[in-house]
């Protein structure tokens, strides 16, 4: 089996983690893109959102993670306690995440379902692939919010996003199995449209992230709307 090997190391991120809310079991934040969600195995790449905030909070632990260029809510535990009942919501898939996404192109539907299995394979790290005989089920729903065509002239369409399934890099490999990769995505096409080349970020960004508090028992909607 061929060994992995992530030589990435992730330039600085200067923007600051916003938190939106807070009580004392846990943290509702807005996590900036061209930041790590946990720090990584090169000291180089110290800097994430657990190392910052547990500065702050100490003994906080992610309960799920974003990607490195995505944006959006997050949910942080402040214990142990919070984190375990948090991510046995999480397992159980009674979490529901709603994420806004530029894509290229015009998509021709108003709604869809994208179900196309992914799977890890070491030779194309850090690239996930849609494989029906070795991946793992995945599902994500789409539904076009508008279409328009950006200053230079490229056709984009925004959506909302809602991943049933959690599967690594789920929404970028899948909108790009679409036909319509999500704009300045470096690793599934959103940056090999003519006229995306220079676009500055990843734009993704989870907008809705509903869940039941772990010890009110009372529903948390949260929302925050892409800067995009």
């Amino acid at each position: 089996m061929s060994a992995i090997i992530d030589s990435f190391i992730a330039p600085p991120c200067h923007d600051d983690i916003q938190i939106l809310w807070q009580d004392e079991h846990l943290l509702l934040i807005d996590k900036p893109s061209g930041l790590l969600s946990l720090s990584g195995k090169n000291p180089q790449n110290l800097d994430s959102v657990h190392y910052r905030l547990v500065q702050t909070f100490p003994g906080c632990t992610l309960v799920h993670r974003l990607d490195f260029g995505t944006s959006g809510l997050m949910v942080v535990a402040r214990n142990k306690a919070i984190n375990a009942a948090l991510s046995q919501q999480f397992s159980q898939r009674s979490v529901e995440k709603v994420y806004s996404a530029l894509l290229c192109g015009h998509v021709e539907n108003d709604e869809g379902v994208i179900d196309a299995p992914i799977a890890k394979d070491p030779a194309l790290f850090p690239l996930m692939s849609i494989c029906a005989i070795t991946g793992k089920p995945a599902r994500s729903r789409y539904r076009v919010m508008e279409r328009f065509y950006q200053e230079t002239g490229l056709p984009l369409t925004r959506v909302e996003l809602t991943p049933e399934t959690g599967r690594t890099h789920q929404l970028r490999i899948h909108c790009q199995g679409l036909g319509h990769p999500i704009l300045g995505c470096d690793l599934y096409g959103g940056l090999d449209v003519p006229g995306a080349e220079g676009t500055p970020r990843l734009m993704l960004h989870a907008s809705e992230l509903n869940f039941i508090h772990p010890v009110s028992g009372e529903p948390v909607n949260a929302r925050h709307a892409a800067p995009f």
